[in-house]
Formats: structure tokens, C-alpha cells, sequence
């Protein structure tokens, strides 16, 4: 393309992906710093002193801010579709919590992830799922803010229910019934962990997805970073480099994606293998988008 990729895209990165051994303040003081970043993905603060210089950098930076909730379920294994209503209402909770912080640092909008769920019991995870989805859009909808679900794997590592393209579009369209704030946020990385292909996925789910990640993955059994780890691209036994991601950005394209009036969010989800450098994993994943940009076709 001749044109920059930041005509068409808000690009991003993943704050606690990116810089996982930096502080949170530092790590968005740099990211917001670097004129690539149209977005920062950010999480859950640790105190009102770290939330509060951290609104200061963001309302500075000019950078569109988004909100990543799963953190706030992955860390302490809370299920937004647990069977146990008790355990379904604090995965709430939090996440009601979070569209509350989210709005204080400025973002217009949450994402989550599913939990897990089990074979025998999938119908009953699905209904409890809808459940806190519309409850999360209903109160995000009073402060004029969307709800987005992250599309993961259904097997191999997070084994959420939300899950294959087909289940995920399933959902949407039920969410959309009723909740116009909804969308679903798909994930260059978790292809290859769903057995799926970008031209699959993308035009499967393409009515309801709002927002955009690109990274990598390895799916091979018994190999470093194996399962939904994020590696960076190109890693060794790896599923995506350039190539992939070329593919990501073409089916993109024509499948309609390309909006310069109203961009949406690409944010590189890429975070280190033991022993690995956070600003050379950051710069490596830089040249890869912008190797893949130039060789796509205008």
C-alpha cells in the first residue's frame, strides 16, 4: 500500500503485553511517547495514585484509549459464564468495575474474554453468557460505551466457550437482538489455536466484530510457547510471520475493513519468550506491520 496504514487503522499496543516487566506508568509514558501508536490497550490499575498518573499521560497523549478486561478474569479465574450463579455474578461485578475505570482513564468501551465451560454443560455456560453480556452492554449503554468479547480458543489453552468464528457469530447476532453496543474483537493470534483461517474467521464473524488484534501463536505440542502465549512474530515453530499477517491485512481489505473516516483499532498483541527484550520484541513487531503494509496490493 502507498498510503499509511494509519489512513485506515488506529494502531495500537497492548500495554501489559508490550511491557510486562516495565511499571505501568513507565510502560505508558513510552508507549504514548512513540508517534506509531494511534491506541493503547490498557487494564486494571493497582492503586488511585497509579490510575490517576496514568489518566495524566493518557489525556496528554492524544492516543485513543481502549480497555482490556481480561485481567481482571484470567488472574483470579473468574467465568462470566460460571453455572454457579454466585461465581457468574462476581465475574460481573468486576467487569462492571472495569467499565467504570475504563471510562474514568477515558476509553469508550470494555473487553472480555468467556470463560471455560464443558462439553455436557455448554448450552447452560451459553444462556449464563448472554446473561452477563447484557447486563455489562445495558449498563455500559448509560454512559454511552460498547461492550466488546474476545474471540478465543475452545481446546487448546484458554478453552473458552466463546470460541470457533460460527459460535462466536451465533452470539453476536443473539447480543445484537437485543444490544446495539455489542461487538466481537477477533485476534490475528487465535486463528491457528481455533483451526481457522483469516478469509474463515473474518467473513464468518465480519457483521459483528468492532476491533482488531495481530500476533502469533505456536500449536505445536511440546514446543516453547505452545498454546495462546503471543509470541513474537516469525518465533520458532510458530504459526504467524509476515506472510500471515499479510494475509490478515488483505482479507481486510476486501472484506471492507479499510475505513479512513472511521478506523478501527489494530493493536499488536506480542509479548516476550523468556530471556527476550521488550523494546526489540516491540520494534520486531513494528517492522513486520510495516513490511506486511508495503507488500499489500493497492
Amino acid at each position: 500500500m502507498k498510503e499509511l496504514i494509519h489512513k485506515y487503522f488506529q494502531v495500537g499496543t497492548i500495554r501489559w503485553m508490550s511491557f510486562p516487566k516495565a511499571g505501568v506508568v513507565e510502560s505508558v509514558k513510552r508507549i504514548a511517547a512513540d508517534d506509531f501508536f494511534d491506541a493503547i490497550e490498557i487494564t486494571k490499575c493497582d492503586s488511585d495514585e497509579e490510575r490517576g498518573a496514568v489518566k495524566k499521560l493518557l489525556d496528554q497523549s492524544h492516543l485513543k484509549v481502549c480497555y482490556g478486561a481480561q485481567p481482571r478474569l484470567l488472574g483470579p479465574k473468574l467465568n462470566p459464564n460460571d453455572l454457579d450463579e454466585a461465581g457468574r455474578k462476581a465475574a460481573e461485578n468486576t467487569l462492571m468495575e472495569a467499565i467504570d475505570e475504563a471510562e474514568y482513564l477515558g476509553a469508550k468501551g470494555i473487553a472480555f474474554l468467556s470463560g471455560k465451560w464443558e462439553e455436557e454443560s455448554k448450552e447452560q455456560a451459553y444462556s449464563q453468557l448472554l446473561k452477563t453480556t447484557r447486563n455489562l452492554c445495558d449498563y455500559a449503554a448509560t454512559k454511552g460505551m460498547q461492550v466488546e468479547l474476545e474471540v478465543f480458543d475452545f481446546d487448546m489453552d484458554k478453552a473458552s466457550l466463546i470460541g470457533p468464528a460460527p459460535y462466536a457469530a451465533q452470539f453476536a447476532a443473539e447480543m445484537r437482538m437485543t444490544n446495539n453496543n455489542f461487538g466481537l474483537l477477533v485476534d490475528l493470534s487465535h486463528f491457528p489455536t481455533t483451526y481457522e483461517t483469516s478469509k474463515f474467521a473474518i467473513q464468518v464473524m465480519k457483521p459483528y466484530i468492532t476491533h482488531l488484534h495481530f500476533g502469533n501463536a505456536v500449536i505445536k505440542e511440546g514446543k516453547q510457547m505452545y498454546g495462546d502465549k503471543h509470541p513474537r512474530l516469525g518465533y520458532p515453530n510458530s504459526a504467524n510471520d509476515v506472510a500471515e499477517l499479510t494475509d490478515y491485512l488483505r482479507v481486510l481489505k476486501q472484506e471492507g475493513f479499510f475505513n479512513s473516516k472511521d478506523p478501527m483499532v489494530l493493536s499488536m498483541e506480542v509479548t516476550l519468550a523468556p530471556e527476550e527484550d521488550e523494546e526489540i520484541v516491540l520494534a520486531n513487531t513494528k517492522r513486520c506491520l510495516n513490511r506486511a503494509w508495503a507488500m499489500l496490493e493497492d
